[in-house]
């Protein structure tokens, strides 16, 4: 059974995107199944991934309106292995139109039910807010991903993420668990990235990743290709970054971390 992850952080700027798409191509290259859910109306992934979002028809909109089927919405993209649901900017309208709706916060655990087995992971690249789609995010997935980039705001709003996962875990999905905390944007000549990195890792320990992203300018050029870093460059910084992340993921959940 394939294990969902969902990529999280309210705040705008820490690398959620950047990391879905490679860890995705990552994982992919790797040779497990993924499916990579774009859940945000930005649609940054989906255009990271090689799709032009303007002419998308069905995505993730339909799927939480539940006008389609997760196998229907899902489409090949250019990395190996690798699926998308797309996102298009109408999905900014489903926080106004699920509001309504009995269960709301459960339409898309319902319809990743029948898709769940036909892959190993399922990745969903959250929004940066804690609205109504990250909600329904975190009661579909199994576990959470937060990007904490290393800069001086870095911890700002981490508390109130944390609050928002134990609400979850609480009246939502109990089985609901941090996969791990994941520093992002690093740069060893900065003083202020590695008091960061040994504030995140004393207070935090076991739960952050051993792998870091560091600052790559190739990871930032790869998206106006519509690639991951994978297919980019795969001998760049970020690159070895992700696969190592990838690798560090299948250990723990080898390890019994995993669903």
């Amino acid at each position: 059974m394939g294990k969902i992850i969902a990529i999280a952080n309210q705040k705008g700027g820490v690398g959620k995107t950047t990391t879905t798409v490679n860890l995705a191509a990552a994982l992919g290259v790797l040779e497990k199944k993924v499916l990579l859910i774009d859940a945000d109306p930005q649609a940054n992934a989906s255009s990271g991934l090689g799709i032009n979002v303007d002419e998308v028809e069905i995505g993730t909109y339909q799927l939480l309106e539940h006008a389609t089927t997760a196998r229907e919405a899902a489409t090949p993209t250019n990395s190996p292995n690798v699926d998308l649901i797309p996102a298009h900017i109408d999905l900014v309208a489903i926080e106004i139109e699920l509001v309504d709706k009995k269960n709301r916060e459960s339409m898309l655990k319902e319809m990743l039910k029948d898709i769940k087995d036909d892959y190993d992971f399922i990745l969903i690249d959250c929004a940066p807010s804690l609205g109504l789609i990250t909600l329904n995010s975190l009661v579909a997935a199994d576990s959470v991903i937060i990007p904490i980039q290393c800069e001086y705001y870095a911890l700002e709003g981490l508390g109130k993420l944390l609050n928002t996962i134990k609400s979850v875990q609480k009246i939502h999905n109990p089985n609901l668990d941090i996969e791990g905390l994941l520093l992002t944007m690093y740069d060893s000549r900065l003083r202020l990235s590695n008091q960061v990195v040994e504030e995140v890792n004393k207070h935090f320990q076991d739960m952050v990743f051993k792998t870091v992203i560091q600052r790559n300018v190739r990871l930032s050029e790869a998206p106006s290709f519509g690639e991951s870093i994978i297919s980019y460059d795969a001998t760049s910084k970020g690159a070895v970054n992700y696969i190592n992340l990838a690798n560090e993921i299948l250990k723990l959940n080898k390890n019994g971390k995993g669903n």
